[in-house]
């Protein structure tokens, strides 16, 4: 049980290991073995808490705003990006490298029903990679049925056509083109998806109160090979704890 609470707190709070070995009575070089070898058994453990999409239990628990527009939505994907310390190998500084967070990162695809269950979360990619990259190179295709819904930000303005060849439909927000402006019907529509994207958004909020998985973590390199882990034992917390949609 001890390992099991050392690592836990580990995740929630990021305290160092020279705390936590003040806290638990263990030695500082064992502690950090102890947290590398047990997060991925306890990751192992959780992961069935991530679930599996089922649109008969989604159209049940639909959240009343999907109802009018948008009840044929089975899932909401964004990405996740954590810190991390700068690489030494050349080759992993320049694929972890955010143009967008200025900084090191490693990226997740994470995708949640309307009602803010999390049934997706990707292997973690280098902050240079594409949203829509990510998409069509993880596995997040085998949570998908043809005629399913996923709606997702303009972030992932090209993944309809990768989607459309499995029978899956995309929504987003509209992209404004230059010398272009959009409807009145089409800004409203954005607004609304904008609206009801705040799902995913709260389940990375409730992520984000992880320490670990704070935007300005910035981990140790060492802790980068469990990190994966790290972020499915997060998920599979948040779905256990009450639901985001009252």
């Amino acid at each position: 049980m001890k390992k099991l609470a050392v690592s836990l707190k580990k995740i929630r709070l990021n305290n160092s290991f020279h705390e936590l070995a003040d806290d638990f009575g263990i030695d500082r070089t064992d502690l950090s073995k102890i947290f590398l070898k047990n997060v991925p058994i306890i990751a192992s453990v959780m992961r069935p808490f991530i679930v599996t999409l089922n649109e008969e239990i989604i159209e049940r628990t639909l959240p009343i705003a999907f109802r009018h527009r948008f009840n044929k939505v089975t899932c909401i994907i964004d990405c996740l990006e954590i810190e991390v310390q700068k690489p030494s190998k050349v080759l992993n500084e320049a694929l972890t490298y955010s143009e967008n967070k200025k900084a090191h990162t490693i990226k997740y695809l994470i995708s949640c029903t309307p009602d803010g269950l999390i049934n997706y979360i990707s292997s973690g990619y280098g902050g240079r990679t594409t949203d829509t990259s990510i998409v069509e190179t993880s596995d997040f295709s085998k949570c998908l049925l043809p005629n399913m819904t996923v709606m997702a930000d303009r972030g992932f303005k090209y993944v309809d056509v990768y989607l459309q060849k499995m029978g899956v439909l995309l929504v987003r927000p509209a992209s404004v083109e230059s010398a272009a402006k959009l409807s009145k019907a089409k800004t409203k529509e954005n607004k609304q998806i904008d609206s009801l994207r705040i799902h995913v958004e709260r389940v990375i909020g409730r992520l984000r109160e992880f320490n670990m998985l704070k935007p300005h973590a910035c981990l140790n390199p060492c802790l980068v090979e469990v990190l994966d882990d790290i972020v499915t034992i997060a998920c599979a917390l948040i779905n256990i704890q009450d639901s985001l949609d009252k």
